[in-house]
């Protein structure tokens, strides 16, 4: 546990519980969630337009007469540009017929505004500032079935990112970059999607034999990136002039889940699973049964963990992770998405299969229970990894039983289709 207790340390967590907690010119999604679940207290509309409405007039009541206000949207639900733009719609003119006056970024008046979701009810929050005043006001109104449609609507879109000869572990793609880990050398490319150039191979050094089944995972950390194999652990600047520093080591591996969630977890040396020793953002520490791939996941306001046990099953942990029920059905390979489609991210996950074709499917969570959202991704081979990529997309490698090479996707969940 003292090298739990280290990697935290060493870790930027900071940026990542940031971005989860503090308010970035609004509200962050998961403070609005927690909001979401006392809405009882909250100002009831009858429809967006009706929400936009009566905070238009609050905002301009607020600003006071002539006072320019900017005004910033942000859609975190699962509604569409369509609907945002019907809220603009019935926002401005109920603002100037208040006697509001709409500025740009310079005004001294600032008004931020946030649509979120739970599984019943949409929210409008609004954060506005004038100097060293602030005022937050919050309107819900009830989902409508549509919204049940626009998550079954839902497409898992699939690029192809790369594809080769030899084994692919994991990718990442920073800053027109691609690089990618293999079981023997992290390989850097140049160029675009379709049209990567090699320019850097840097061999990994190879003390030991690694186990039939190998998982190998890449994170980029800022100017840096870390690269995880069983036993070795691997750092370096991916910019040129590009470099590595690799050591035996018992490192936890950073599992990421959408953009904003991460758990350390212990791998097993030796072995292609996590030992079951975990440590959450919030400094809680456990140790569960061991598991393969985790994702997060929300249900009524609350964070809940996914994971795939040995078992078969994916078991549904509560924010204590304290198991609360199991999940057939899946594959061995799960991934959390920043995808509002749903009332909560989305979840991918692969078939349980025997090494045939395959399929990422992606789900969310209600009263427990796993619901298909759109239809999968079907692959000509096995997924053999499914990581968390960036741009909120997440990366799916297979092997293509009939090409012979591995390929890696980019998996992209586009609501309302």
């Amino acid at each position: 546990m003292e090298a739990m207790a280290e990697s935290v340390l060493r870790f930027p967590w900071r940026q990542s519980l940031c971005g989860t907690i503090a308010p970035v010119k609004g509200w962050s999604a998961a403070y609005l969630a927690l909001v979401m679940a006392l809405a009882h207290g909250l100002w009831a509309a009858d429809d967006l337009a009706g929400a936009a409405r009566e905070l238009a007039r609050k905002t301009a009541a607020f600003a006071g007469p002539g006072a320019a206000v900017s005004v910033t949207w942000r859609n975190v639900s699962s509604l569409g540009s369509a609907e945002m733009a019907d809220a603009r719609d019935a926002f401005d003119p109920a603002f100037k017929s208040a006697g509001g006056a709409l500025g740009d970024a310079s005004s001294p008046v600032e008004a931020h505004i946030t649509v979120s979701e739970n599984a019943s009810d949409y929210l409008l929050a609004e954060e506005v500032r004038k100097g060293d005043e602030k005022q937050v006001w919050f309107a819900t109104w009830k989902r409508a079935a549509a919204a049940a449609v626009s998550a079954a609507g839902a497409v898992l879109e699939k690029k192809l990112a790369w594809e080769q000869d030899d084994p692919i572990l994991d990718a990442a793609f920073p800053a027109g970059r691609m690089i990618v880990l293999t079981p023997t050398s992290l390989i850097w490319f140049s160029g675009q999607a379709g049209q990567w150039t090699r320019t850097v191979s840097v061999a990994l050094p190879l003390e030991k034999s690694f186990p039939r089944d190998l998982r190998g995972r890449l994170r980029i950390v800022g100017a840096n990136y870390a690269a995880y194999l069983p036993g070795l652990f691997c750092t370096g600047a991916w910019q040129a002039p590009v470099s590595i520093d690799c050591k035996t080591s018992a490192e936890p591996w950073v599992l990421e889940s959408g953009s904003q969630d991460m758990l350390l977890a212990n791998f097993t040396a030796g072995r292609n699973y996590f030992d079951g020793r975990i440590a959450a953002q919030t400094g809680a520490r456990k140790t569960l049964d061991p598991f393969y791939s985790g994702a997060a996941v929300e249900e009524q306001g609350k964070k809940l963990w996914l994971l795939a046990m040995l078992d078969g099953k994916a078991r549904l942990f509560d924010e204590a992770f304290n198991p609360v029920a199991d999940i057939g059905g899946w594959g061995s390979d799960i991934a959390g998405t920043d995808s509002r489609c749903a009332a909560g991210p989305l979840v991918l996950a692969t078939r349980p299969g025997s090494g045939g074709p395959d399929a990422v499917q992606a789900y969310r969570i209600v009263n427990r229970a796993a619901e298909p959202v759109g239809t999968p991704a079907e692959f000509r081979g096995p997924v053999t990894a499914l990581w968390v990529s960036g741009g909120g997309s997440a990366l799916a490698v297979t092997k293509d039983l009939a090409a012979g090479k591995y390929a890696a996707y980019l998996l992209t969940v586009v609501c309302g289709h």
